[in-house]
This record gives C-alpha cells, structure tokens and sequence, in this order.
C-alpha cells in the first residue's frame, strides 16, 4: 500500500473516486456533496490531493481546497474503498493530506465539515477544535459546494449557522501541531452534539 501525492497519471482513477464517495454517501444515510469524476480531475491537477493505491488498485483519496485568497484550505472527500475499510487507512490518508496542507499553506487555517464521528476523531487528534460556522470560511463557493447535500435546507434555514455537520478547524497561530489521543470526555461532547441534531432533524 502506498499514499502519494496525486497528479495526472492518477487521472483514470477519478471515476471510481466519485463512484465510492457517492456509494459512500447512500450506505450511511448522510448529507455529502457529490463529486463528479470531472471535478476529481481538476483536483488532481494541481498536486492538491493524495491517493492511495495497492498495486494498481485505488484504496482510498482526498484532496485540499484553497478558499478565501489561501487563508483558508479545506481537507476535503476523505473516501475508503470498501474494500480497504477497518484497516486504519482512512488515518494515514487523513495525516498525509493534513502534513501536505500545511506544507503547501503555511499560514492558512485548515478546516473541514463531517458528520462523521471518525472522521471528528481523527481530525481532533491532528490537533483541529470544533467551531462554528462562522469561525470558518465565507467563500461562497465553497458552501455552494453544499447544494448537493440531502441535508442543505438546514443549512439554508440557518443562515449557514448550523447544520448536521460539525465545523472543525486547525490554526497555525493558535496551536502548535503535536499528535493528541481523543479523551473520553472530549469524544462524548462530540457524539452528543451529533446524536442531538439528527434527533432534531428526525422530530421535524
């Protein structure tokens, strides 16, 4: 298995990419934007993205997104194939493409959306807090990029103040990179947060 930085050779990938992150998407029943294999190839034109492959066989992606004038970027379509899944790869992924943000965009705050506990996990333990919306970017294309997602009419009745994601963000200036374990009283609040706004979502 390797993890490398993606570039054109990788374009005959980016079907399979969008396929996964769209199959990804009905399994687990939650809002995510859709990713077309057209869009794929333009983040892997610009060295904005790893990928990880066995042999020739892709195993999983993720790409960076650049937003308000470089001092925002975005780690974003963290996917497995289902076929690598449970092995700590999505991980490693996740730490290759943050090491590459920060090699790239120096001062920029890295930051990110999920609804996804793991995903929250992983990104607490590189060192990113959970903020609201307003903390992070107001590109407006870079919520339009939310259109897609089952969940945008929360997001549009609250003014882009909340939605079933979780806002994450990781700032050069306030927080010096060290590698930290998720303590259980940090991972509660997480879980709950999640837990009460799908109960919200569910009660309307």
């Amino acid at each position: 298995m390797k993890i490398v930085i993606a570039n054109e050779s990788h374009y005959k990938y980016a079907q399979i990419i969008s396929d996964t992150i769209t199959e990804s998407a009905k399994v687990r029943g939650t809002g995510i934007a859709q990713r077309t294999p057209e869009y794929i190839i333009k983040r892997l034109q610009n060295g904005n993205a790893v990928i990880a492959l066995d042999g020739e066989k892709f195993a999983g992606f993720c790409y960076i997104e650049v937003w308000g004038n470089k001092n925002f970027v975005a780690n974003s379509g963290l996917i497995v194939h289902p076929d690598f899944r449970k092995q700590g790869l999505a991980k490693k992924i996740k730490k290759a493409v943050f090491e590459l943000s920060k090699k790239k965009f120096p001062d920029a705050k890295i930051f990110g959306i999920t609804t996804g506990l793991p995903v929250m996990k992983m990104n607490y333990e590189l060192g990113y807090k959970p903020v609201t919306f307003s903390e992070l970017t107001d590109d407006p294309e870079f919520w339009k990029g939310c259109q897609t997602c089952k969940n945008f009419d929360i997001l549009t009745r609250t003014e882009r103040k909340m939605c079933l994601c979780t806002g994450m963000l990781y700032d050069p200036e306030a927080s010096k990179y060290k590698s930290r374990k998720l303590n259980g009283k940090a991972f509660q609040r997480l879980k709950e947060m999640k837990q009460n706004l799908f109960l919200k979502k569910k009660n309307k």
